[in-house]
């Protein structure tokens, strides 16, 4: 059974450059880890402001994993944890949603 894990970033620093530099972090921490089946990392798209979309996040990221244990191995690994001590200073809130299916 597939692992989608979802986090929504909302940043102190919300510039184009402090996203960038998010997206990028994103990229060399966190894609390629065994067991992610896909990967995404952008920024919230501008242009949208319907009643129903949410525009309290700079940066979204999802990965697909192949199932829940793959999931759990990326938690504690060592390029997840550079990651949050890389970036965290610079978030204001973060989200998580984790499904399965």
């Amino acid at each position: 059974m597939s692992f989608t894990h979802t986090v929504f970033f909302r940043l102190t620093d919300r510039s184009p450059s402090a996203v960038e530099d998010l997206l990028r972090a994103c990229q060399d921490d966190l894609a390629g880890h065994e067991g992610e089946e896909g990967f995404f990392a952008g920024a919230r798209a501008d242009g949208y402001e319907r009643e129903v979309n949410d525009l309290d996040f700079d940066v979204a990221l999802s990965i697909r994993f192949s199932g829940r244990e793959a999931h759990d191995a990326y938690q504690v690994s060592g390029r997840h944890a550079r990651f949050i001590a890389r970036c965290q200073e610079n978030w204001s809130s973060v989200r998580v949603f984790d499904a399965e299916g």
